[in-house]
């Protein structure tokens, strides 16, 4: 029986550039994993428990999938998506999966179809298309197969060739799990990075309460401006014991300030009383845009901001389910002129490592690749989330290589709470560096030994580089 996924997939369909895209492939397919951005829960590789069915993996934690079947009228209570109240969703895993699996066709040409159909053929050997018809004997292979040691968290991670993962924690996280990895002596390498939007976004819910326990765990008074980015400084060095070499910045804007110390502090202190003026409330999210830059130029931290997303955009799913739903929505984001603040702060520091990413493609060639093809310390983020696909990759690729060159980028990053997808994902990218690259010789635009020697770098070195991995 034919394979649910083909050997040339996403190479070109015939001809020179086809045979060049196989080599480069064949080169670079097995290489291990950076995964230096993401989700995944720490939990999983310190407990080491088995994965408890089919749907809790695959299913229930994944907004990619749920969102799309919402969108057709699917409830994401009848996918046993927690609320917040505690009131019920279906908790049959089954009934989940069934669900799931009859609304399978409607992933038909995304990037979801391909990762979750090289899940089903390489990690559970499922050759046979998903639907209603075959929902219970796949659930029934991969219950079984969750229950064998070698489909544990910890062996998985072996299996998937992974060298190193970095999960992604509040700044208010005690990294209990990270603490237990670390003591159990596993030689699996799970790092953390550095997420302080809850105590950075004025907007963010509890923040104020979230301030107060910011400085009662960094011992610090963060009812002064000192005091707090202090605090700051105190976490930053605890998550960096823990592995961490990056931080991550979800900023609804790029937007960037910079502030006198006077001015940064009576700014703070009218934010710390509560101030519901909105323009005070962004000016202190891009101060503490530039405030964070300042840090990783003095602590090493590399710099990871995702701007452009309108988070949480349905106020009735919000409320119900909490963040990370699937509401997630793209917006036009501006970057030359809103960095412009921070850049003339850090942007020529040569041992500073910024990475920006975008949702908005428009400044792909507008803006970001001239910033990057100039500033020493910005790197350009892959494709992310919406964008995180084959057209997507090609598109970023076409864009931005012509004025930022490859090595002003910094390979790829999965970004995924779906843990069973990332050598999926991983390949999808790789796949589509080796179809880019083999236009490129083919149209005699780069030497074939180059095409090699890139194609490495794209999927291995320079990630492992840019994140300090």
């Amino acid at each position: 029986m034919a394979g649910l996924t083909d050997p040339d997939l996403l190479f070109a369909a015939e001809g020179r550039a086809l045979s060049i895209a196989r080599d480069l492939h064949a080169g670079i397919k097995d290489l291990p994993i950076i995964s230096p951005h993401g989700h995944t829960d720490p939990r999983w590789y310190a407990l080491n428990e088995p994965f408890p069915d089919p749907a809790q993996l695959l299913v229930v934690p994944d907004h990619y999938i749920f969102r799309m079947l919402f969108s057709q009228g699917v409830r994401l209570e009848d996918l046993g998506v927690p609320t917040l109240d505690g009131s019920p969703v279906e908790t049959d895993p089954r009934a989940i999966w069934r669900r799931f699996a009859e609304h399978y066709y409607l992933f038909r040409g995304t990037p979801t179809r391909l990762w979750l159909d090289h899940v089903l053929e390489h990690l559970f050997g499922i050759e046979e298309p998903l639907n209603a018809d075959t929902a219970d004997r796949h659930y029934d292979t991969i219950a079984a197969l969750l229950q064998r040691d070698d489909y544990r968290p910890r062996a998985l991670f072996e299996r998937f060739n992974i060298e190193v993962i970095a999960t992604t924690e509040g700044a208010l996280d005690d990294l209990q799990w990270h603490k237990t990895i670390r003591d159990s002596g596993w030689q699996g390498r799970v790092v953390t990075a550095y997420r302080p939007d809850a105590v950075v976004d004025p907007d963010f819910e509890g923040f104020s309460a979230n301030l107060d326990r910011l400085g009662e765990i960094a011992g610090c008074d963060t009812g002064t401006w000192v005091g707090y980015l202090d605090a700051h400084r105190q976490r930053r060095a605890f998550f960096k014991s823990f592995g961490a070499t990056s931080s991550d910045h979800g900023h609804p804007t790029a937007e960037a300030a910079n502030l006198s110390d006077a001015a940064a502090e009576e700014l703070f202190n009218r934010i710390r009383r509560g101030s519901d003026d909105e323009r005070e409330r962004k000016l202190f999210r891009a101060q503490m845009l530039t405030e964070m830059a300042k840090m990783s130029r003095d602590d090493g931290l590399v710099m990871q901001i995702h701007p452009g997303s309108w988070r949480n955009h349905s106020p009735g799913v919000f409320q119900k389910f909490g963040r990370d739903k699937g509401f997630d929505i793209p917006t036009r984001t501006d970057y030359a002129a809103a960095l412009k603040p921070l850049l003339d702060c850090v942007g020529l520091e040569r041992d500073l490592s910024i990475i920006l990413f975008t949702l908005d493609e428009t400044s792909y060639a507008r803006e970001l690749a001239p910033l990057a093809g100039v500033y020493p310390a910005l790197k350009l983020g892959p494709a992310w989330w919406f964008h995180d696909s084959p057209e997507g990759m090609r598109r970023f690729r076409e864009m931005t290589t012509e004025t930022a060159g490859f090595y002003n980028t910094v390979g790829f990053n999965d970004d995924t709470r779906a843990f069973p997808s990332i050598p999926a994902r991983h390949d999808v990218a790789r796949r589509v560096d080796c179809a880019f690259l083999a236009r490129l010789v083919a149209e005699h635009r780069l030497r074939e030994d180059e095409a090699h020697e890139l194609a490495r770098e794209l999927a291995y070195t320079l990630a492992k580089k840019a994140y300090r991995l």
